[in-house]
């Protein structure tokens, strides 16, 4: 436990309240939003500056986004994130076939979400030696612009730092094969 204070449902401003419900209605628990609470305006700046500026409406396709964030969750070992986040990459298209290769078989994707797969591998917490290599770039310069490929890296970067910070506040339930699980309570 973090000991940030968690707010209660009702103790949340009105603003609040319907991200904690979509949050607890996904995966089962809205620890992030009891303790963001507390800072309010840091939720408006991940919900609406973040998520619907850049993640929703930003350049470079939503299905996209969905793929790579859910790579970053099933590498980092978020479960609340994994939850939400399969939910995220079905209502953007893709199949159950698709999610439980991910890790796997990514012939099942195309070109396109296979170099951005390759990026999220790039920017994971757990790639200490990440780099962007010429023959990434070339591969997903093949379907981006330079500008859709930074606005990849920033959202993976963001749901990167993210993930850490989660995990550092025990503000998400870890996977059983989650790396940082050794820092938990």
């Amino acid at each position: 436990m973090s000991g940030l204070k968690r707010h209660t449902r009702e103790e949340m401003p009105e603003s609040m309240r319907e991200t904690y419900d979509w949050v607890h209605r996904l995966t089962g628990q809205a620890a992030y939003v009891e303790a963001i609470a507390s800072a309010p305006e840091l939720m408006d700046f991940t919900m609406n500056d973040f998520y619907q500026k850049i993640f929703y409406e930003g350049r470079c396709e939503v299905r996209f986004k969905e793929l790579a964030r859910l790579r970053m969750s099933l590498g980092h070992g978020c479960r609340s994130c994994n939850l939400g986040n399969s939910e995220g990459a079905r209502d953007a298209g893709y199949t159950d076939y698709q999610i439980q290769n991910i890790e796997g078989d990514r012939s099942v994707f195309d070109d396109a979400e296979r170099a951005v797969l390759a990026l999220a591998d790039e920017m994971l917490m757990t790639n200490q030696q990440g780099h962007m290599s010429s023959e990434l770039y070339t591969e997903l310069r093949r379907h981006f612009d330079d500008a859709e490929i930074l606005e990849l890296g920033t959202v993976t970067s963001f749901l990167g730092g993210l993930a850490k910070f989660l995990f550092v506040f025990d503000l998400a339930e870890k996977e059983d094969y989650c790396v940082f699980r050794s820092n938990a309570a």
